[in-house]
């Protein structure tokens, strides 16, 4: 199921994807850094404050009158293009897979913040030939519950899922689960807490995302700037 739409989404000036300025939804984090060149590439210039971690403003003008940028949290990117806030977003394929949203369409692969969704145990779990896949019923902690129930419910797993938003690491060894469902990068942080990778579920990039709704009513102007997206990405 998807999340509940928050309060100040549902307000129809708001949800209208026509309405004013169109709007970027960026995330924050190690992924904006990464975007800097493509942005540059699709001729995007955001105030210099955009850049700023530490400013507190969340909207920015660009050297286009016609587009705004936002810098939200990577998980909200999707939410805030799903509802029209945003007709145009960039996240990661890993929240499009939690959220699974009808309303967006990801017409591009940026091939940015490239990395894999993995299941990871105690190393001691495995030394002790303590077979995961032989178990009908787990504890998990993970920032992604949606994939984590889908993953083991295909699997005939019964999955008691713990729900946190950072420090999944140290979840197995405190006791609060057995396993953990995460992004691995390079899997230096795994070892570092005594973990291992058992089990692939997905890869990993960053999307460009549009409102379905938003690209009807207004196909020109974002059919576009996808095609400035895509020629960037290519020139990367």
């Amino acid at each position: 199921m998807n999340a509940p739409i928050p309060a100040s989404l549902s307000h129809p000036a708001l949800a209208r994807p026509d309405a004013g300025p169109l709007v970027l939804a960026l995330p924050k984090g190690r992924i904006l850094s990464e975007l800097g060149p493509v942005l540059e590439r699709a001729g995007i210039a955001p105030d210099p404050d955009y850049a700023n971690e530490d400013s507190r403003k969340l909207r920015f003008r660009t050297n286009d009158p016609g587009l705004d940028v936002v810098r939200v949290r990577p998980f909200d990117v999707a939410t805030f293009v799903a509802f029209g806030a945003a007709a145009i977003g960039v996240v990661g394929s890993d929240v499009l897979m939690e959220f699974d949203y009808p309303e967006l369409y990801a017409p591009l692969d940026l091939r940015l913040g490239l990395c894999r969704l993995s299941i990871a145990a105690p190393a001691a779990v495995l030394a002790a030939e303590d077979d995961p896949a032989r178990w009908s019923q787990i504890r998990v902690a993970t920032k992604y519950p949606r994939i984590a129930r889908r993953h083991f419910a295909a699997r005939g797993v019964t999955a008691d899922v713990v729900e946190l938003s950072g420090a999944m690491e140290l979840a197995p060894s405190l006791g609060l689960s057995r396993l953990i469902l995460d992004l691995v990068q390079t899997g230096s942080t795994l070892r570092a807490n005594g973990l291992v990778e058992i089990e692939h579920v997905a890869n990993v990039s960053t999307r460009l995302i549009v409102n379905r709704a938003a690209l009807k009513t207004r196909p020109e102007l974002l059919g576009g700037w996808i095609a400035r997206f895509r020629a960037a990405a290519a020139a990367s």
